[in-house]
């Protein structure tokens, strides 16, 4: 794979059925997958924060993120309807496809991310690790938050974690 044929860029309606498909492949097994509907939700409430990885035309991974005040999150139960006015960008949800893993990829959906919420005037960035990913976040400068109570649909090993913008 060349890193060339690689781009970031805001989803539009066609890349759904492909990140649809990469979320229920990443989660289904931790039962943690949300569903198309959900999803675009996330979208809906923050185009401008939400990106996919293109690779030749295919979508191979994906990153949602929405403003959210500190300390909450969204309900992995039902789909959003509200968008806050928040300093906080959350980032809920980022997935690789296996095969495109361990190439840098979610750092370069990262480094985009950050510079679009610095653009855009976010002070934080938050997320809840799950499944173990924590050590991953930590890597990228994320920091556990103590005492945000998580609900048991994140999974029983889920932080929420957090840097600053």
């Amino acid at each position: 794979m060349d890193h060339d044929d690689v781009r970031i860029r805001n989803i539009s309606d066609a890349d759904w059925d492909g990140i649809t498909e990469l979320e229920a492949d990443a989660y289904t097994e931790h039962e943690l997958s949300e569903g198309r509907a959900a999803l675009e939700s996330k979208a809906l409430v923050s185009p401008g924060t939400c990106f996919v990885l293109d690779y030749r035309g295919r979508t191979v991974g994906y990153l949602l993120a929405l403003p959210y005040p500190m300390d909450r999150y969204p309900d992995l139960t039902r789909a959003e309807e509200t968008a806050f006015r928040s300093r906080n960008l959350h980032l809920h949800d980022i997935v690789i496809a296996e095969g495109f893993r361990g190439r840098g990829l979610a750092k370069q959906l990262l480094i985009q991310l950050t510079a679009t919420a610095r653009a855009q005037l976010y002070e934080r960035i938050s997320l809840i690790a799950v499944s173990g990913s924590d050590t991953f976040w930590s890597a990228n400068g994320y920091r556990v938050q103590h005492g945000v109570e998580l609900p048991a649909s994140y999974g029983r090993d889920a932080m929420y974690m957090s840097r600053a913008v």
